[in-house]
Order: C-alpha cells, then sequence, then structure tokens
C-alpha cells in the first residue's frame, strides 16, 4: 500500500512538472512568433530570410560606444569638408544636363519611374544644394542637450538612386548626436533593383548601423508602412519624409529645437522643389502655409498678415492650419499620445489634414520652419499602384465623420457618393476625441484658420444660382479652378453637383471657395472666375431680389445672351430680359 502511494506521489509530481515545462514552451513559441514576425508582416531581415542586416551587437560592430561616435563624428565632417567647387551633372542644384540620347531613355523611362531617372543616376549621391534659409536663421542657437530622432523612409518601387541620395543627404547633413537612426520601410517592392544589390550598398555604405532595413511581406500602403516605420523607431522623435528628397544643412537642428521647447508642437520643414524633370533644386524658396478645401484636398496658401505680424524675426517659425504630410516630425510619445494615424485608414490620402485638424484641436501646435529646408521631387503620378480603389474617399470620410462636426456637410456636397458607403468602425477614433477633450471645429475655423471661407455662412445667398427662365444654372464645367476660366451655363442638377454651388458673399462677390465672378466690363467679353482679391472691383456684384437681376457697374447685367445649355455669361444693359433674371437656391437675408 505505501509502495502505491509513493508511486502515486511520483507521478503526480512529475505529470505537473511536464505539464508546466510544455506550457513555458508554447508561451515562448508565441512570444517569438510576435517578436520576429509581426504578426507575419514585417522582418528586419533580407528577401532570403537572413539575418538583419546590420547584426553588429550594440555597437554597431564597433568596439565600444566611443569608437562608434567617433566613427559617425569624422564622416559628418569628412561630408562638411566636400569641397564646394566640385564640378558634376546637378551639383549645386543646377539642372542636369542630358545627351539627346540619354534624354530619349529619360523620356522612355518617365511613365515608369514618373521623375527623371536618367539624369537622377548621373548625379553624385552626395551633390551640393543651394541653402536658401532666411540669413536670420544664422544667428539662432541650440541647447546641448537637443533629443535625437529617427528619420522614417517609406518606399515602394522607388528608383534607387532617388532613396540613396535621401539617405546620404540625412546622414552627411545631421549631426550624430541628434541621428538615432535611418528607418527604411520597404512596402512589399518587386523592381528586382531593390533586392540584394540594394541591401549591399546600404551595408558597403552605412556599416555602422545607422540605417534600418524594414521589409513588408505585403502591400500595405502609405498610411500603414509608415505605421510600421514608426512601430520600428526608437528615436525621442519621429520624423517622416519621403523616399525623394534631399535634406539641407541645419535641417534637423531647427525641427528637434522647437520639440524640445514644447513637445506637443509638430514641425514640417519648409519645402523645395526639386524639378522632376531636370532634377534642379528651386532658386525661389519662399514661406507659405497649409490649407485645404471643402472636398477635403490640401492647398499651399500665402502667409496672413496676422501670422507675419505674431513673428518676431524671419527665422521663426510659422503657425499653419494643415500640412501636405509628406515631411514632418513629432515627439514619439506625443505622436502617439494624440492618435499617431488613423488605423482604419487605406493606402494614401486625407491623413495629412486628419493629423492636422486632430493636433491643434487636441492642445498640439502645427508649424513650418523656414531654417528648416527639404528638397522634394515633386512628382505627377507614382511608381507604385493602389491596391485599394478612391482610398482618398475613404479616408476623407472618416476624417469628416469624427472631426468636422456639422461642418461635414461641405464636404458631403462634394461627395454625395459617400453619403451612405461604410468606410469601417471609426469608433476608436470618436473615443480619442473624447478621451483627450479636443475642441469643436467650429473653434479651429474661429481661431486657426479665420481666413477659411465658409460658403453657407455669413453670406447673403448661396446653392444654384438658377435661370427661371431656362432653368439653366451657373456651372463651372468640370474647370481647374487653379486657373481663369469662363463661367457657362447649364441645366440645374437640383443639389447634385458640386459645380453649381456658389456664394454671394458679404462682400458683394459671387464666388466659390477661392475663386470669384470678374468681369472687365466689356460687353462681348465672357465673365470669369479668377482668385479673389476681396478688393472688389471687378468682382463686386449687386443682385436685385426683386427684378432678378444681378448688376456689375453702372447699368449692365449678367446675361445669357442665347441661353443654350453650355453657353457662356456675358454683360449687357440692363433690360428686364429673362436672360437676365437670376435666383439663388438658398437666401440668408
Amino acid at each position: 500500500m505505501l509502495a502505491k502511494k509513493g508511486f502515486l506521489r511520483f507521478w503526480i509530481r512529475w505529470s505537473t512538472w511536464i505539464l508546466v515545462a510544455f506550457l513555458a514552451l508554447y508561451i515562448y513559441v508565441v512570444a517569438l512568433y510576435f517578436v520576429y514576425s509581426n504578426h507575419g508582416r514585417l522582418e528586419s531581415v533580407d528577401r532570403h530570410g537572413r539575418h538583419p542586416l546590420h547584426d553588429h551587437g550594440p555597437n554597431g560592430g564597433f568596439e565600444t560606444p566611443r569608437d562608434l561616435e567617433e566613427f559617425r563624428q569624422r564622416r559628418f565632417e569628412k561630408a562638411r569638408s566636400r569641397p564646394a567647387d566640385v564640378a558634376g551633372p546637378g551639383e549645386g542644384g543646377e539642372p542636369v544636363i542630358l545627351t539627346p540620347e540619354e534624354q530619349a531613355e529619360a523620356d522612355r523611362l518617365f511613365p515608369k519611374e514618373t521623375f527623371n531617372v536618367v539624369a537622377s543616376n548621373k548625379m553624385a549621391m552626395d551633390r551640393r544644394i543651394r541653402d536658401l534659409r532666411p540669413a536670420a536663421c544664422s544667428s539662432v542657437s541650440f541647447s546641448e542637450n537637443l533629443p535625437s530622432a529617427s528619420v522614417i523612409l517609406v518606399f515602394c518601387n522607388e528608383a534607387p538612386s532617388a532613396i540613396y541620395r535621401t539617405i546620404h543627404s540625412i546622414v552627411n547633413r545631421t549631426p550624430p548626436r541628434l541621428l538615432h537612426e535611418v528607418v527604411l520601410l520597404d512596402d512589399a517592392s518587386d523592381r528586382p533593383d531593390l533586392g540584394e544589390e540594394f541591401e549591399q550598398y546600404i551595408s558597403a555604405t552605412w556599416p555602422d548601423g545607422i540605417t534600418k532595413l524594414v521589409r513588408s511581406k505585403e502591400r500595405l500602403g502609405l498610411i500603414r508602412a509608415r505605421m510600421a516605420g514608426a512601430d520600428s523607431a526608437t528615436g525621442e522623435v519621429l520624423v517622416f519624409l519621403d523616399a525623394h528628397c534631399e535634406v539641407n544643412d541645419q535641417w534637423l537642428e531647427h525641427i528637434v529645437d522647437r520639440i524640445s521647447k514644447n513637445r506637443r508642437t509638430v514641425v514640417c520643414p519648409m519645402i523645395d522643389a526639386i524639378d522632376d524633370k531636370t532634377l534642379e533644386y528651386s532658386k525661389g524658396g519662399g514661406l507659405s502655409v497649409g490649407g485645404f478645401t471643402w472636398s477635403l484636398h490640401f492647398t499651399w496658401r500665402s502667409v496672413p498678415e496676422r501670422e507675419m505680424k505674431r513673428r518676431l524675426s524671419e527665422a521663426e517659425p510659422v503657425r499653419s492650419p494643415t500640412m501636405p504630410g509628406g515631411l514632418f516630425a513629432a515627439e514619439r510619445k506625443f505622436f502617439y499620445e494624440v492618435g499617431a494615424y488613423d488605423r482604419g485608414m487605406g493606402v494614401w490620402g486625407g491623413e495629412n489634414l486628419e493629423i492636422s485638424f486632430r493636433v491643434w484641436m487636441c492642445g498640439g501646435i502645427l508649424e513650418f520652419s523656414p531654417c528648416s529646408r527639404v528638397g522634394h521631387i515633386f512628382r505627377a503620378a507614382h511608381p507604385y499602384s493602389f491596391p485599394q480603389e478612391d482610398s482618398h474617399g475613404v479616408n476623407s470620410k472618416r476624417m469628416a465623420e469624427v472631426w468636422m462636426d456639422g461642418y461635414k456637410r461641405l464636404y458631403y456636397i462634394h461627395r454625395q457618393d459617400l453619403v451612405s458607403k461604410d468606410v469601417g468602425d471609426y469608433s476608436e477614433r470618436l473615443a480619442l476625441r473624447e478621451r483627450l477633450q479636443c475642441k469643436e471645429f467650429k473653434w479651429y475655423l474661429d481661431n486657426i484658420y479665420p481666413e477659411k471661407f465658409i460658403p453657407d455662412e455669413n453670406v447673403h445667398a448661396y446653392g444654384m444660382i438658377r435661370n427661371p427662365g431656362s432653368n439653366h444654372c451657373f456651372d463651372t464645367m468640370g474647370h481647374n479652378e487653379n486657373d481663369p476660366f469662363n463661367i457657362n451655363i447649364y441645366p440645374c442638377q437640383n443639389g447634385k453637383s458640386a459645380s453649381e454651388v456658389f456664394s454671394w458673399s458679404k462682400l458683394n462677390e459671387i464666388r466659390r471657395e477661392e475663386v470669384c465672378l470678374d468681369s472687365e466690363g466689356h460687353e462681348n467679353v465672357p465673365v470669369k472666375m479668377m482668385n479673389c482679391h476681396g478688393q472688389q472691383g471687378n468682382q463686386k456684384w449687386f443682385h436685385n431680389r426683386t427684378t432678378g437681376e444681378i448688376h456689375h457697374v453702372g447699368h449692365n447685367c449678367l446675361d445669357t445672351l442665347d441661353g443654350k445649355a453650355g453657353g457662356e455669361l456675358f454683360i449687357r444693359p440692363c433690360s428686364g430680359a429673362s436672360s437676365q433674371k437670376w435666383e439663388f437656391e438658398h437666401y440668408l437675408e
């Protein structure tokens, strides 16, 4: 009996240990899966599943941290001492001149690469570029304890030379103590020259591990790829750049200095254009801020007078209602506290405005630094396809529903097709807004963007402008509103077309968001839509609700002339004819 009891105790004890061992092994395996595969999508390895490209240990392969620091400092000083008189294609930011044969090849490749890759391949990877900073920037001093930054570059089927030049400029023009790492997030590229050859170039050129290549096994799209890059980064500040940029001298110092003074500040460098056909670096410099249209697209705008008065010097940053989104920096902790990117957004589009609204409404500041300048190749297309149709529409609806309150009505004028479209669950974003106690969108319009024209507020009338006799309405006919165009009449769409929405402003303008009806006063010249100047004159119109006439100067009235659909509008002596009678859809007074 005693023998049986002893055996039973023995069996229970060892069974327990075996069970514990199996459980520990299971937990270990699960942990390995999440750590190394990031749910099976991301790996810091090459395409063949080998070890990380820069697995050189804690000191980047150097014996001590001091050895690593000295190596990076020597590299930085060598780059800074590059002779200014080096000759070569594109040096000094000049345009690259190609032979006829080279130009023919560049033209052939342009549709694929979306910029002049032949010129890019001819230029030095570390070419000199123009310094367009205001003179006052040279007197700005920095703290010795500035935070370090992770620079995140997302690319998908980009030309390697553009990526290399971006990295070279970052490493060569950033003090080593401020550059924590350059994270290269490959969003499932499939072009051969971004494979082993690319990895070898990265490893050989930056053997100290300053670059970190992370490859996605599946296409994420820009927004989710940037989130993956941010999740992989460990610097105190996150800097997002496109992979076709060239940073200028002291670009990062001015950014992290602002963030160190106020961690809730999101800073954008001032963007200089690099010509997509010649790769000439802009000569203009200049200062602009961001805006937006009610269709929720980004626009560039001149700096308002109130902001120019607020700044104490040319070196002081400019506060901006929005940002273009490709190039910006934020303290890492604040970036996540304020909501990072909306992970429910897909691919690309609208995320820049969503971050802009959210930062301002939730207690942050968004600004451009005129002393931090980054060149950017502005391309008319992308060298990759979009796995999701109308990602801008899906993303902008999520933004409108979460952040714009009642003003989303103005967005839906442009996107009536999205009113009932399912764009996924955004309850988490609504909870974020509640948790952060963010302000209303009206506060944003009143305090951050008071210049923004609101079509149905503080106006005499708005909506369709209809000629009752013909039932034809003012219509932009889809013209590009960035350039002057003749206004037409077309059968009224009864609210189904944003191209028929106009306002009669308190300044007596007949206008859209940015363009106003303009006439030189000549009877045989069609009236045009041109940029609003706010000076009245050619853009001053008076509407008589009793007679229906729209007067310009003296006794001249707007006239449809022949009244045919697609016809243009002219001014004629007022005659009371039916072709001169108009009515707005909504009158506010």
